[in-house]
């Protein structure tokens, strides 16, 4: 029996629960009491797009595609149906709906059709199973059968449906709200799609792309990306513009004509006629915007006269070329293809409409190539050169992945998810917890940009054997849908682009932290702490100013790491004691919800004083000493009260041990060997010669 899941969001409570198809189909025939569906549709009405609409909070999510069960971690799949769903639409109301109703059930394998919850869309439910006649238990094999039966029953259907099926990411957790259909069609008895378990997920490939549109009056086929209004305005205004030029009246704010107001309004008309422009419309603007003072029905009878004696209606359009070339470009973009541009990775991404494409991807030189050869296609002319300029243009609207991320999450159920992730790295060190949960509130507040001034300039770093999942914890801090935006790779010799990788990525990860040599330790210290970018991108001609998005974490596996003791503020190092369980799902909704509640209520997300001097004592283990450091003590010690011992220049000291063990002697060691002395509280004074420190020889 086919369970699927419907989950009640009461805003800080969600609930869910398991019913039957059966029941589903009975409860969308009738309404309850609230009417919350019919409210639903009535408030619709007066929403603007991209608005969202309260009364859809009132209706449950059906997931048809599985049974799942909630777990801490999110959903879990318990079963998996086989059932597919389509959306048709929108439609412009009841007629089409039940248009397209009638034209799916004439397929035997339409389980389900009814209308859906905006009664602007027809939901078809589609069974799929194996040839076995038995369904995948695993979720990795139930997305890879539920993506390619998904695209399978798209092409199925398209051809049999007189209006588009609207694409959607086939995941299993995809959901529509509780409709309303006393007329729905069921079909218990359907024939099922067999198919074959594939190996994984399909590529994203393009369906048939729309045809070019012929046949269209000028005013629809030119401007139709524009509101019917402002094309309008576009169109009488060019119009407007082409009547003086053509009576010999270059400024139309000049006052003084040598042709009367219906000469000009006869004009007007004539190149309204040819532009397609409606006769009303036309009456109405050239009335109420200039010619006011004259009477309606002499400036209609004007129009009518020019209207009624030619042939030509939508022959000639005002626009000059160029502005032709300009409307057909931008609809010919918005018809084909959504553009974006990532601020983030400083690069134009795009998709293609009406294709399985669902995924945004680089505009590179062949996406270009490809654009331009479709444009052509449908007889626009135009070349990637237009194409680039549209792209790369205040025309594309701009797109921030993590700000999109943080600020559409749910609210926060009030239970604590960031701690207990920390928990599941099995260490020692009691303070962990929470200086986990400080850093994890410091990097979600420099992806916000709360903190322009200071860096998130702390890393944990995870010191453990190889085989215990560091690198996949530090993986898994990322949600998977801004994993793009995470790296493990990265050159410390190559300044310029690890630079950039501040504002290119969200989380980076010092994999093999030990591999760092001690010459770069130094630049990495400048790096933790930078704020800003200030560098020139690949192929620009000038250093820009950018925002720092990353922080970092680190794992190694081997203790003695540390070589900068003043930089040791900067590391929360952990030692793993076992395997970290990286088993347990994650809901990252919720993981994040509870940061930015935190956040947005005063949760401290910088380290302070306190908390620097736990990390500077933890990480003494995890220190490197030198030779100099190790043999110092070997042969020396530090003056107790009231003895006198010995003054001596770091060059004398570092001599003596030279003699004793045989260290190399030279300049840039007497250096560092005099930072070393000063690490370790050796009590020293200035002299002409220099620095000198009391020591008595052990």
């Amino acid at each position: 029996m086919i369970k699927i899941t419907q989950v009640r969001d009461g805003g800080n409570h969600v609930t869910q629960s398991t019913l039957t198809l059966d029941a589903w189909v009975e409860r969308m025939k009738e309404e309850v009491k609230t009417c919350p569906v019919t409210m639903f549709r009535s408030q619709l009405r007066h929403v603007l797009p991209g608005d969202h609409c309260e009364a859809a909070d009132k209706l449950p999510k059906m997931m048809p595609a599985a049974e799942f069960r909630k777990t801490e971690g999110g959903q879990c799949m318990k079963a998996y149906n086989g059932l597919v769903e389509l959306t048709v639409g929108p439609l412009a109301g009841r007629a089409e709906v039940e248009q397209v109703k009638r034209e799916a059930w004439k397929l035997p394998q339409t389980r389900c059709a009814f209308m859906g919850a905006s009664g602007h869309s027809v939901k078809i439910l589609v069974a799929f199973t194996r040839p076995d006649n038995t369904l995948p238990l695993t979720r990795a094999e139930a997305e890879a059968f539920h993506a390619h039966a998904y695209i399978m029953a798209v092409k199925c259907y398209q051809p049999q449906l007189s209006f588009d099926i609207r694409p959607k990411e086939p995941f299993l957790e995809q959901y529509s709200r509780l409709s309303y259909d006393p007329d729905v069609l069921y079909r218990p008895d359907s024939v099922q799609f067999y198919l074959s378990q594939p190996m994984g997920m399909p590529d994203e490939m393009a369906l048939h792309t729309e045809p070019a549109v012929s046949g269209q009056r000028p005013l629809e086929r030119a401007l139709g990306s524009y509101e019917t209004a402002d094309a309008l305005s576009m169109l009488f205004e060019a119009a407007l513009r082409q009547a003086y030029i053509d009576l010999d009246k270059p400024d139309p704010a000049d006052e003084k004509s040598s042709y009367s107001w219906d000469t000009l309004l006869s004009q007007l008309a004539l190149n309204c006629f040819r532009s397609g422009i409606p006769e009303e419309a036309v009456v109405s603007r050239a009335r109420f915007r200039h010619f006011v003072r004259k009477p309606l029905e002499l400036v209609r009878q004007v129009v009518r006269n020019v209207y009624s004696r030619r042939q030509d209606f939508g022959s000639k359009c005002a626009l000059s070329r160029e502005q032709q070339l300009s409307v057909l470009i931008a609809e010919f973009m918005k018809r084909r293809y959504e553009f974006r541009f990532n601020v983030q990775t400083g690069e134009a991404e795009f998709r293609e409409r009406h294709s399985f494409c669902f995924r945004f991807q680089p505009v590179d030189k062949r996406a270009l190539n490809s654009i331009a050869l479709d444009a052509q296609a449908e007889g626009i002319p135009l070349w990637d050169r237009d194409i680039s300029r549209y792209v790369y243009s205040n025309r594309v609207p701009v797109y921030n992945p993590l700000e999109d991320f943080l600020f559409n999450l749910p609210e926060w159920d009030g239970r604590d998810r960031i701690r207990p992730l920390a928990q599941t790295v099995p260490c020692d060190n009691p303070h962990w917890p929470e200086l986990f949960h400080r850093w994890f509130l410091n990097m979600v507040a420099h992806w916000r940009g709360m903190d322009k001034r200071y860096a998130n300039s702390v890393s944990p770093l995870l010191v453990g054997a190889q085989g215990t999942r560091k690198s996949t914890f530090c993986r898994s801090i990322m949600p998977p849908s801004e994993c793009s935006y995470y790296t493990d790779s990265l050159d410390f010799s190559r300044k310029k682009d690890v630079e950039l990788s501040l504002n290119r990525f969200a989380l980076i990860n010092i994999d093999e932290f030990d591999q760092v040599s001690a010459t770069q330790q130094g630049f990495l210290k400048h790096i933790l702490q930078k704020p800003v970018v200030n560098a020139r991108r690949p192929y620009g001609t000038s250093v820009v100013e950018m925002r720092r998005y990353a922080s970092f974490i680190a794992t190694s596996n081997h203790k003695d790491l540390l070589t900068d003791p003043s930089g040791s503020r900067r590391f929360i190092c952990i030692e793993v004691k076992g395997v970290i369980d990286t088993s347990r799902p994650i809901d990252y909704d919720q993981l994040y919800a509870q940061a930015m509640h935190e956040l947005a209520h005063g949760e401290r997300y910088w380290f302070n004083d306190a908390d620097e001097y736990v990390m500077t004592e933890a990480n003494r283990e995890f220190q490197q000493y030198s030779p100099e450091e190790q043999f110092l003590f070997r042969y020396f010690r530090m003056a107790e009260a009231g003895e006198e011992g010995e003054w001596m220049a770091p060059a004398e000291i570092l001599k003596i041990l030279h003699q004793e063990v045989d260290i190399p002697l030279n300049a840039k060691r007497v250096a560092a060997f005099g930072r070393i002395l000063r690490k370790q509280g050796i009590p020293s004074r200035n002299t002409r010669k220099g620095t000198v420190y009391q020591l008595v020889r052990a």
